[in-house]
């Protein structure tokens, strides 16, 4: 066994629930850009979207399998992948679409529907995934895991939150408008910083092991996003929708992935490692990757599928 696989993230009790209230704060936070009618709009979409699960749950997953097995990164990380692959798409998405000129509705929409979804297909994903990482049972079964208690976290801290601010926003859309930029802001400040707070508790940890996690992480995330774009390109959808699902299935929700990594696999380090390099390295890929974009639009023949 890989020392990795038996190292323990320092994050006692008191971090935990500070964690879970910011994280709950943040999701609403960010459904205060959400309405009902957003969800709606997948009739405007409907290949796209479907194109996109498809990138998102099969594909990428597959991928990250085959990534596992040619790399052979210790257990630990190897579960750390499968559990990322399946976070949905990161709220950061939403504002990376728009910034590179790609199609914002189609990233709104796809992004409240997999938000949803995740109560229950993260934890029955990852549960069904994970079976096929190799010298993994062992490691698995040390855990008490269930898709019933992570999807009640999901609810809890996911889903709850969401739509408490998804009503506030429909039925006191002017109060809203004038709390939102406040809100957004203490919510990343608070979230990050309890974060960052944490995971300096733990620098001997990341200097050891960072240079480990750092390749399989560029790997996977450059994968991830590759599946996205690739996925729209075969399905002849317009080169808008494309680099839109390449963001949705290359930026991922890795703060999700930490709460349950914290709550469920006892501070695992390998796996805590990947998802938290995962949560900074595709916020560095996904803005370099929509400045390239931003600067080389969609031209006139690529805005219709073709």
């Amino acid at each position: 066994m890989h020392p990795i696989d038996t190292l323990r993230i320092n994050f006692n009790p008191d971090q935990l629930a500070l964690l879970n209230v910011a994280m709950a704060f943040l999701m609403f936070s960010v459904a205060l850009d959400m309405r009902p009618a957003d969800f709606r709009k997948v009739a405007r979409f409907p290949k796209s979207i479907a194109v996109g699960m498809v990138a998102q749950y099969l594909l990428f997953p597959v991928l990250t399998l085959g990534i596992i097995a040619l790399f052979q990164p210790p257990t630990s990380m190897a579960l750390g992948m499968v559990l990322v692959s399946m976070c949905p798409s990161g709220n950061m998405t939403n504002f990376l679409v728009h910034f590179s000129g790609a199609n914002t509705a189609l990233s709104v929409t796809f992004n409240a529907i997999i938000i949803l979804l995740a109560t229950v297909v993260t934890p029955a994903g990852f549960l069904f995934w994970s079976q096929f990482v190799p010298e993994s049972e062992a490691l698995r079964k040390s855990f008490d895991l269930g898709a019933a208690d992570m999807a009640l976290i999901i609810l809890q801290l996911i889903l709850a939150p969401l739509l408490f601010g998804m009503w506030l926003n429909s039925r006191f859309p002017d109060f809203v408008a004038r709390i939102r930029p406040w809100v957004q802001r203490v919510a990343l400040v608070l979230f990050f910083s309890i974060l960052v707070m944490a995971l300096l508790g733990n620098g001997e940890n990341l200097v050891n092991y960072l240079g480990s996690v750092f390749f399989i992480v560029l790997v996977h995330n450059a994968l991830g996003l590759g599946a996205g774009y690739g996925m729209g390109r075969l399905a002849r959808l317009p080169e808008g929708d494309s680099r839109t699902l390449a963001f949705e299935t290359g930026v991922h929700n890795t703060a999700l992935g930490l709460l349950l990594i914290f709550r469920f696999f006892n501070a695992l380090g390998g796996m805590a490692l990947v998802a938290a390099w995962w949560g900074i390295w595709d916020l560095v890929t996904g803005i370099g990757l929509a400045a390239w974009w931003r600067r080389n639009p969609p031209s006139a023949e690529q805005i219709k599928p073709e």
